[in-house]
């Protein structure tokens, strides 16, 4: 099996950014959501062996940047099914640079994309041709700028905290950018 990174999905994800560090929920993936890109969509139950399998070995998948095995940002401190799709939450670990600039590119509205990392185990063609990933094995769901499903974007985004940290956030951003003002 070889690991897949498709940019599949968060239709709906939303991020609210607490006082102490960044926290984010949202969707990383919405069942029976076509993504073109890929030619593929995932049908609801497709993860739950695997989560069953990290629940074992008390472990999770990893939040990455961009799919970098070296740039880990944070945690996922829930990843499970429901009825809409793969929901997950998260904290933002603010003490690496990587995980500061992703809290200051979410806030900044600079950041939206979630995309997983995967292996397939079993998988079909549907009527259309289209693959239906019917089980999974989730190693990783990463923060991205380029997520693959046009609909895979942050569809709000709430601060806990002062305006101070609106204006570090902003700041951040900028610096980033390579921007002063």
């Amino acid at each position: 099996m070889t690991r897949e990174t498709p940019d599949l999905l968060a239709s709906e994800v939303r991020f609210a950014v607490d006082e102490a560090a960044g926290t984010l929920e949202g969707y990383a993936v919405v069942w029976d959501d076509h993504v073109p890109t890929f030619n593929e969509t995932v049908r609801r139950g497709a993860f739950s062996r695997s989560l069953v399998e990290h629940g074992r070995a008390g472990t999770r998948p990893v939040m990455l940047w961009a799919h970098n095995p070296r740039e880990i940002v944070g945690v996922w401190t829930s990843v499970s099914e429901d009825e809409r799709g793969l929901k997950v939450v998260g904290r933002l670990i603010t003490e690496t640079s990587r995980g500061a600039e992703a809290r200051a590119l979410l806030l900044a509205g600079g950041l939206s994309g979630l995309s997983i990392g995967f292996s397939v185990r079993k998988a079909e063609r549907d009527t259309r041709g289209v693959r239906v990933i019917t089980d999974a094995d989730l190693a990783e769901i990463s923060l991205v700028a380029f997520p693959a499903s046009p609909r895979a974007r942050v569809v709000s985004v709430r601060s806990a905290g002062a305006a101070a940290l609106t204006e570090a956030a902003r700041r951040a951003a900028l610096s980033i950018r390579g921007t002063t003002r």
